[in-house]
């Protein structure tokens, strides 16, 4: 049985067998600055208390079966598991097969997990603001034949008050699509700006035809006690989004 305080369960209409979690900080064995339930296995944690911790997390979630965890790069690459690859160079990732989770690793940056009405496929990506706007959230959701039958929940990412950045990250997103403008505001730090990239994947996945978006009310940087932030902390450790269908 999982212990809800060391998960969240995404509040959305997905069909009652796609089943889907995020981890946060909470339990684990990890030693700081990795502090908690450390899931990354490429931030310099010892390799045992993250497999001790990933042995957990499947735990929490009730799940037997072994994850296959992808070489996130901040790309817009998608790819169908599972896999016999063993390169899995990819930041999002999506499956029609029973008992196969989709994950992605975040500290900060956008989780997005998508089921169809149905939940015959499932996917998730990882969306930092380079993969946000070259298209990863796009590209996952053209894995799916229809996009206004897909759901999508946006998980824990930083909050549009501590995501500042410079003008050029700005630019590059109003440079694909004007309306990204609406998602930035000025910074107290002059000649910066703010975004949010909960409103930016909103413009995004909207702009393809998928309208049933939910989640996006947490801010990774302000809570400490919940989550892992690489804005906030440096060196640090990552959360897990999880989802499948069960079979």
């Amino acid at each position: 049985m999982a212990k809800l305080e060391q998960l969240i369960i995404p509040n959305w209409p997905a069909p009652v067998h796609v089943k889907a979690f995020v981890s946060t900080r909470l339990g684990g064995v990890s030693n700081a600055p990795y502090q908690g339930l450390n899931l990354g296995a490429h931030v310099g944690d010892q390799a045992k208390h993250v497999e001790a911790n990933r042995n957990e997390l499947k735990h929490l979630v009730g799940f037997s079966g072994d994850v296959q965890w992808l070489n996130q790069v901040h790309s817009s690459i998608a790819i169908e598991l599972p896999t016999d690859q063993q390169d899995r160079t990819a930041d999002a990732c999506y499956t029609k097969q029973t008992n196969t989770v989709c994950a992605v690793l975040t500290a900060d940056c956008l989780p997005a997990i998508f089921t169809d009405k149905n939940g015959t496929q499932v996917a998730a990506a990882h969306a930092g603001w380079r993969g946000l706007c070259d298209g990863v959230l796009e590209e996952t959701l053209k894995t799916f034949p229809n996009p206004a039958e897909v759901l999508v929940w946006l998980g824990p990412a930083i909050g549009p008050d501590a995501f500042e950045v410079g003008p050029e990250v700005r630019e590059a997103f109003i440079a694909v699509d004007a309306q990204a403008q609406q998602a930035f505001k000025p910074s107290h730090n002059e000649g910066k700006w703010l975004g949010n990239l909960y409103q930016l994947a909103r413009q995004r996945l909207a702009a393809l035809g998928c309208g049933q978006i939910y989640g996006g009310d947490f801010c990774t940087y302000a809570d400490q006690e919940r989550f892992y932030s690489y804005r906030r902390d440096g060196v640090t450790g990552r959360m897990a989004t999880l989802i499948w269908i069960e079979k």
